[in-house]
């Protein structure tokens, strides 16, 4: 059993940054893919960013070059670092962890476990 907590999120105002944490329990984190993904309110869940057991990095294509996810396995944690944060990224972001490969994850298959959540709020 994994269990995902969430922290990080909070009021930002647009052009700002914010730092998400997703800490891990369990043995099996440093072999997970770990993916984050987001709820706007009235929206489906989407992907935002996966990270394998290695280290490969996929973002989708409204994130790149703003957001920057991390892992550091010696502390079960992954990180999502949001810089330049825009209204519509307003969102409950979810870390979520898949014992499958970083292409699953970005198709938003296969993740076995998710955490709550935590609300990220940017205002223009």
């Amino acid at each position: 059993q994994v269990q995902l907590v969430e922290s990080g999120g909070g009021l930002v105002q647009a052009g700002g940054s914010l730092r998400l944490s997703c800490a891990a329990s369990g043995r099996t984190f440093s072999s997970a893919t770990m993916g984050w993904f987001r709820q706007a309110p009235g929206k489906e869940r989407e992907f935002v960013v996966g990270i394998s057991s290695g280290g490969s990095t996929y973002y989708a294509d409204s994130v790149k070059g703003r957001f920057t996810v991390s892992r550091d396995n010696a502390k079960n944690t992954v990180y999502l670092q949001m810089n330049s944060l825009k209204p519509e990224d307003t969102a409950v972001y979810y870390c979520a962890a898949a014992a499958g490969r970083l292409i699953d994850v970005v198709r938003g298959h296969g993740m076995d476990y998710w955490g709550k959540g935590t609300l990220v709020t940017v205002s223009s």
